[in-house]
């Protein structure tokens, strides 16, 4: 808030070098030409998850313009369509039917996200599946999509996740990845280190690899001593 007050104070005499019609004005002891057809905005989500409320001196040098929430079927529909989809539209209701169901069913937490971001992680991911499986049915491509950005969640919400997909894609079996050239690395890698390849410590191996495929970048989260580390270093070895 520190900091948003001293920003405050920066707009303000721009704003007011802008209403005099000054050519030239001071910014912070600097003297700088002022280009009158400058402008400042500010994109607010009121009440979301690690947003701070702006501090009134800087609220009031705005005016608030209220914004529709998009439609998401409609983007999903069209970036679909864009990715080489052919039933776009169904794929695209279906994936704001699961987030909408998420929302409602799953307990709220700060690090789950079913907005636009949410969506568009999931068609990102279902075009790069699109073109390296272009002859895979498009159920399976959405549901595997899906399935690889929201994995994993905690052990007492997967159930609840697991029977929203099923009511979406009924009948929609995904086949288990063929990591066989992987697994037989990571039993050699973690024989080496003298440690057990107990199924828990493959599959969160293998969870932390699928997370790399479909995200910039994320956090492992655990408890001393839990094997975040050895986990990590097992697909990025220490040099």
């Amino acid at each position: 808030l520190e900091v948003l007050s001293v920003v405050a104070q920066q707009i303000l005499s721009i704003q007011r070098a802008i209403q005099a019609k000054q050519k030239r004005f001071l910014f912070e002891g600097t003297d700088l030409t002022l280009d009158p057809s400058c402008a400042i905005f500010i994109t607010m989500n009121p009440g979301y998850a690690g947003r701070s409320e702006l501090p009134d001196n800087l609220k009031v040098l705005f005016r608030t313009v209220a914004m529709m929430v998009p439609d998401y079927a409609l983007i999903g529909e069209i970036m679909l369509y864009s990715m080489g989809f052919v039933d776009a539209r169904a794929l695209a209701h279906k994936i704001v039917a699961v987030y909408k169901l998420c929302s409602e069913q799953l307990s709220s937490q700060h690090h789950y996200d079913y907005g636009m971001r949410a969506v568009k992680s999931v068609l990102t991911a279902a075009g790069n599946l699109k073109l390296k499986f272009p002859d895979v049915s498009e159920d399976i491509i959405m549901l595997r999509s899906i399935s690889d950005v929201n994995l994993p969640i905690p052990r007492s919400r997967s159930a609840l996740f697991d029977g929203i997909l099923s009511d979406l894609f009924p009948g929609v079996t995904l086949p288990k990845p063929d990591y066989t050239t992987l697994l037989e690395s990571l039993h050699i890698s973690i024989a080496n280190l003298k440690l057990q390849p107990t199924p828990w410590f493959i599959d969160k191996i293998i969870q932390i690899y699928e997370m790399m495929l479909v995200r910039h970048g994320f956090m492992i989260v655990g408890a001393t001593m839990a094997g975040k580390r050895r986990q990590l270093t097992k697909l990025w070895p220490e040099r």
